[in-house]
């Protein structure tokens, strides 16, 4: 009995540190990892009104609804917010593991550095815990194995899907509500889809051939049909290191239907060198991952960015 009652507390001690670090315990999935690859860009930038990580103020009154509610919400979807933060691919309990982290990390008084795990949330992981099958021993790098399932950086990625999962109707996308009947009465992508130019990548539409065949008619402005987009044609050439091609970014393909303060100054500053930028950033959806794997086409065509071809190294002459 008394051994009992040791393993149920050290089993709520470690669940309480799991959540407030993010850390998988006891096959659970890693909440952090969730949030940093699928509700980063919206809870870290207060995106249509979502609730920032660490604002307690903005979380109170939801914590208090509690767990259940809270769960509902991030599974189901409500207003602004998508079903499963958008990403069809997360089972229920990645997704609860997601909200018990974010709570973890914006409760009253959490500074971001361990704060305290609520009651309601911790037993509600300690039950998750208790029903979760044992895990096996993680194969990771060091075991020779492959990452452990829940931690890919590519999770993120909403457009790299198998071909049967790409551009679903509304009510099985996960994103809309299946329970609303206007969902119902939207029009498929792949019927919408059918006139514009095609691509071998993302949804599998070319959208700037598409805009510039005249096929689509992006609206510049929500208020005014009528304005107009200012276009600016200028290429940005990004160095990169090694054989690879250097990145040509294009602000014209960008412009035709972004307004500059869509990237300036909250993603890009607009002065040279003041932007560090790498894949593993862009993979875990910031910088040019902000968009592109979510709304605009995948990294996985590198010759989209990585454009300007570089000289070939001369090979020194092989001596007699």
């Amino acid at each position: 009995m008394k051994n009992t009652i040791k393993l149920r507390a050290a089993l709520f001690l470690s669940m309480t540190i799991a959540m407030s670090n993010g850390v998988g315990a006891a096959g659970l999935p890693n909440g952090k990892a969730i949030y940093d690859s699928t509700c980063v860009a919206c809870h870290s930038t207060g995106a249509a009104g979502a609730p920032k990580l660490g604002d307690s103020g903005a979380w109170a009154p939801r914590i208090k609804t509690g767990p259940v509610a809270l769960y509902a919400t991030a599974t189901k979807g409500k207003g602004a917010m998508p079903a499963r933060g958008g990403n069809a691919d997360l089972s229920d309990a990645e997704v609860h593991a997601a909200v018990n982290y974010i709570i973890s990390q914006s409760e009253p008084g959490a500074k971001g550095t361990a704060p305290k795990a609520s009651k309601a949330f911790a037993a509600d992981t300690v039950k998750q815990a208790a029903l979760a099958p044992v895990a096996a021993e993680p194969a990771g790098p060091a075991a020779g194995g492959a990452t452990a399932p829940g931690t890919n950086v590519n999770t993120f990625n909403r457009l790299m899907r198998p071909p049967a999962q790409r551009n679903l109707p509304p009510p099985e996308d996960g994103i809309h509500d299946p329970a609303n009947d206007g969902t119902h009465s939207l029009q498929p992508p792949l019927t919408a889809f059918a006139p514009l130019a095609k691509s071998n990548d993302g949804n599998r539409v070319d959208w700037v051939k598409s805009l510039n065949d005249d096929k689509i008619n992006p609206r510049y402005d929500r208020n005014d049909p009528n304005v107009k987009p200012m276009v600016m044609d200028m290429n940005i050439v990004r160095e990169v290191k090694g054989s690879m091609p250097d990145v040509v970014y294009p602000h014209k393909q960008h412009t035709q239907w972004l307004d500059c303060s869509n990237c300036h100054p909250a993603i890009f500053i607009p002065q040279k060198g003041a932007n560090q930028i790498s894949m593993a950033a862009i993979l875990l959806g910031q910088k040019c991952g902000v968009c592109h794997g979510k709304v605009a086409f995948p990294v996985s065509d590198c010759r989209r960015c990585h454009s300007k071809s570089k000289p070939l190294p001369v090979k020194a002459e092989a001596k007699p």
